[in-house]
């Protein structure tokens, strides 16, 4: 068993790689667009809220397999065609940046009033009092559901096993279709890889919530 793993483990990793790889590409993304949308609905501008929530609510109620299919197989059709890579990170950092918009907004409305009303006493512009009073105190906030965000995100990108891109989950079909009376070992060698790389994404960020909030 131990020489039979040995020989799947060049193919596991090759493919963890580039999970590993679209779940930063993704996130860069995501992070991009939750902190848009999510102060874009505090924005005092309408056009801006209604945009921000436009996008929100759509992208939140969007399956993300279908939004995949939708980004892969139909824009090439309007015209405009991804390579598999980046069909993948749009669709999943659209999605999850949706999100990600309202813990970021959630995150910053927590903040105590007091907090702004004191930064404004102290004549301080709109954008000073948001970089570096408020901002600072919501990330401490932000870090646990985002933490779990960043799991969710890397667990999702197991569809796009969908479009044939070869993934840990595509490695991992190609084995056991090679190997079927090895299915319930292929398996579970794919639930501990993706343990390890959650336990990645989990571990810095309980680290970083603590030394972040220390000062509570």
């Amino acid at each position: 068993m131990v020489q039979t793993i040995s020989q799947w483990l060049p193919y596991l990793a090759q493919g963890a790689w580039v999970t590993v790889k679209i779940t930063l590409l993704s996130g860069v993304v995501a992070m991009l667009f939750a902190f848009l949308s999510g102060l874009g609905r505090l924005s005092s501008l309408k056009p801006i809220r209604w945009l921000a929530g436009g996008y929100i609510e759509l992208f939140r109620a969007a399956s993300l397999l279908v939004l995949l299919f939708w980004v892969y197989f139909a824009l090439p059709i309007a015209g405009l065609e991804l390579s598999k890579t980046w069909s993948a990170v749009l669709a999943i950092g659209l999605n999850i940046g949706a999100y990600g918009g309202e813990i970021v907004r959630s995150a910053i409305q927590a903040i105590p009033k007091g907090q702004d009303e004191a930064s404004i006493a102290l004549n301080l512009s709109p954008s000073t009092r948001m970089r570096l009073i408020i901002l600072p105190q919501a990330i401490a906030r932000m870090l646990p559901p985002m933490g779990n965000l960043w799991i969710e995100m890397l667990k999702s990108t197991s569809l796009v096993y969908f479009i044939t891109m070869a993934d840990l989950t595509y490695e991992a079909m190609i084995l056991r279709n090679n190997y079927y009376t090895d299915t319930p070992l292929i398996f579970g060698l794919l639930l501990l890889i993706y343990y390890v790389l959650a336990s990645c994404i989990a571990v810095p960020v309980k680290w970083l919530e603590r030394k972040l909030t220390a000062w509570r």
